[in-house]
């Protein structure tokens, strides 16, 4: 297995070599060379597999044998030791056409927790194996930053740094990030949103002279080994579910942000798995909805949501998938790439959309919508939804047919947006990892908006 860019100016590469580039060499993003494809049989074995066999499995299709079986056995293991329930991603039953993926058991009770305890391991054991320090450079719209420094915190040989937008995540979440007061951890508040912080991320990664010198690497889903991490529960969801003589049509609902937990999904359907619908959710930063319903992909008005880790208007995964729809033109993806850098929008033809409405649903809940399906659902089935899953059950109740069944994703354990959760007038008790966040200091440096003092920052923090 060979690993190339969306756009094309990048000489293919191994596996290793794919998740240490993340932002691929010439701006675009790392993909497989050919998605491979699992037979009918072979799903049939994989569905009685535990999540981490199952996660052995799909990675040996990736990783060349770069990594032997036994040292990836254990950064597996280790990963996913201290997720609080031993399937590692649960699935709950809410209805006969609705049942939700838990995937908020891991330290940081956030969707991320499951990509990135494992990058956390894979970065740890490739510093040790080559004998070289790394410099982790991420931005967060609050649950990756938290899953992030979780997964690296403490390790010899890795150092950490992760830009939040100030004071536009749960406070949860910030505390997530800034009680840790690990040496090898920087968190930097930005006076801006998360495409801002986004932006500024991109921009250090395409300069190959500062990315090389200080041995940056990836944490975001900009990382093809986070895709193809989450792809894993796609997976195992589907086989949790117990169909009756009749089958019915498996559907996905997923909250989305950055395009990389719903392009987790289009690569597992494009390796076989029968998904009959992917289903993006989103909230009032829809552009993901908009796209899939008109055809134009445009930043609209930035709006602060009960959903913030989805308040995101620029959706870097969109490239990945952009390249499937352009019919792996690397050239054509360049071109709508510059386009949208120099317009600020990318759009289509109607026959073309035609496609894309092929692969996708979408559909974006507003606040008001939002915290009435959390008092919904309360009432009517005694299930907590976090604002994020709400938003997934929202498209859950839009698109999902008579003879379907959906999985709807809760990306979140609700006490991480208790902001929202109260205006519900819902009182949760909070997990104990999460009450004595609230009574520890704070670890943090706030900055402006401006890149030279965002460099300037991480330039100090190497030299320690």
């Amino acid at each position: 297995m060979k690993f190339i860019s969306t756009r094309g100016h990048v000489e293919s590469q191994g596996f290793i070599d794919t998740v240490l580039m993340g932002l691929a060499d010439d701006g675009g993003l790392m993909i497989p060379a050919e998605i491979p494809v699992i037979s009918p049989a072979t799903l049939k074995e994989w569905s009685k597999l535990s999540y981490k066999e199952l996660f052995l499995q799909i990675f040996s299709h990736y990783t060349n044998e770069e990594i032997p079986l036994e040292d990836l056995k254990e950064m597996v293991n280790k990963s996913y030791a201290n997720f609080r329930d031993s399937e590692v991603t649960p699935v709950k039953k809410i209805n006969d056409s609705l049942y939700i993926l838990e995937l908020f058991h891991g330290p940081t009770f956030a969707f991320k927790d499951v990509a990135l305890q494992f990058m956390g391991e894979f970065y740890s054991y490739v510093s040790t194996k080559q004998g070289k320090i790394i410099h982790i450079l991420g931005a967060t719209s609050g649950d990756t930053g938290a899953a992030a420094i979780q997964g690296i915190r403490g390790k010899e040989g890795i150092r950490i740094c992760i830009l939040h937008p100030h004071e536009k995540v749960s406070k949860v979440q910030e505390l997530q990030m800034t009680t840790v007061d690990d040496e090898n951890v920087l968190n930097l508040s930005v006076k801006g949103n998360f495409d801002d912080c986004q932006k500024i991320i991109k921009e250090l990664f395409a300069d190959l002279d500062f990315k090389s010198k200080h041995h940056l690497r990836a944490i975001n889903s900009i990382n093809f080994v986070r895709i193809l991490a989450q792809t894993v529960y796609y997976f195992y969801a589907y086989f949790q579910i117990e169909q009756g003589e009749k089958a019915k049509k498996v559907n996905f609902s997923v909250p989305s942000g950055n395009f990389g937990n719903i392009f987790s999904g289009f690569l597992a359907k494009k390796m076989g798995l029968p998904i009959n619908k992917l289903i993006i959710a989103t909230n009032e930063n829809n552009i993901l909805e908009r796209f899939v319903r008109t055809g134009e992909y445009k930043p609209g008005d930035f709006k602060s949501t009960h959903s913030p880790s989805m308040d995101i208007q620029v959706a870097s995964n969109f490239e990945r998938y952009l390249y499937y729809f352009l019919g792996q033109d690397a050239e054509k993806v360049s071109e709508y790439m510059k386009k949208f850098q120099e317009e600020g929008q990318i759009v289509i033809s109607p026959e073309d959309l035609v496609r894309v409405k092929s692969d996708f649903e979408a559909y974006g809940a507003n606040n008001k919508e939002c915290l009435e399906l959390i008092r919904k659902y309360q009432a009517d089935y005694d299930y907590l939804l976090d604002p994020h899953t709400a938003c997934g059950i929202a498209a859950y109740e839009q698109y999902n047919g008579e003879d379907e069944i959906c999985i709807s994703f809760a990306t979140a354990h609700p006490a991480k947006f208790d902001e929202a959760i109260a205006q519900c007038d819902i009182k949760q008790e909070f997990p104990t990892e999460i009450e004595k966040l609230f009574s520890m200091s704070q670890h943090q440096t706030v900055i402006d908006h401006n890149k030279e003092e965002i460099v300037s920052q991480l330039e100090t923090f190497y030299e320690k």
